[in-house]
């Protein structure tokens, strides 16, 4: 509990001593009037404090937010520097057919990107884009077929995209470190006339499976993605939510 919450209970319970007084002495004019001034003293007080808590929570949120998009940023400027250097060097050395196929390789993710961009939930596009800040134990792979406008096709977005981020961390809690290469989760949202399907592939080993498994569980209970069946227990999950306009 935080120092403002605390004072703002504090000056709550306060409010019990005159309350008692004008119990107890219900003939007491001036208790009355006593009482009704500190009850209104300690509502100005509750109301000022709300709100000094609601701005301290919204500058954190902000800065919090800020924090993350830096360094989203400078993980992208590391890349754009990289391939900047590797297209460099392949026309210094008068490589011309590694420099276009390194020239498609970057188009293609690029690519991506803007499918990502076009999702439509700002909750899950930020999280996709910023994965690389927040995990070193998991590589996620996102593959979108065609362009899928989530806000546009379906009421449920928010809920699709909180199920897909549910799922992801579900796989990023539980991957189990390693001293190689990251275990890869690869991510795959097609679309058809009827729903929207979102398949998950792992690559890796989990810390611990029967956890992994309840966690899915959890977060798919009462979810509008459900899954259509497991073919291994954690190697690949395939969800679908039907969709409603």
């Amino acid at each position: 509990m935080g120092r403002l919450t605390t004072a703002k209970y504090y000056a709550a319970a306060t409010v019990l001593l005159p309350c008692t007084a004008v119990l107890i002495w219900p003939s007491k004019v001036w208790l009355t009037a006593v009482f009704l001034v500190w009850l209104i003293a300690a509502a100005v007080f509750w109301i000022r404090t709300e709100r000094k808590e609601h701005a301290e929570r919204t500058a954190r949120t902000i800065q919090s937010l800020q924090t993350s998009a830096i360094r989203t940023l400078n993980h992208h400027r590391h890349d754009w520097m990289n391939d900047l250097q590797v297209v460099y060097g392949y026309i210094r050395l008068k490589k011309l057919d590694k420099t276009v196929e390194y020239v498609e390789k970057i188009s293609g993710r690029m690519a991506v990107e803007s499918q990502i961009a076009k999702l439509g939930v700002p909750s899950l596009i930020s999280y996709i884009q910023s994965f690389r800040t927040i995990s070193n134990t998991l590589e996620l792979q996102v593959v979108i077929q065609g362009d899928i406008h989530l806000n546009e096709i379906t009421a449920d977005a928010d809920q699709i995209a909180e199920t897909i981020i549910h799922t992801i961390n579900a796989y990023r809690f539980a991957a189990k470190p390693g001293y190689g290469d990251a275990a890869i989760l690869k991510l795959e949202l097609s679309l058809d006339q009827e729903a929207l399907y979102a398949a998950f592939y792992y690559e890796g080993e989990l810390m611990n499976e029967q956890q992994w498994k309840q966690k899915i569980q959890q977060q798919l209970d009462g979810a509008l993605m459900q899954p259509i069946n497991f073919e291994q227990p954690y190697a690949k999950v395939l969800l679908k939510a039907v969709m409603r306009a």
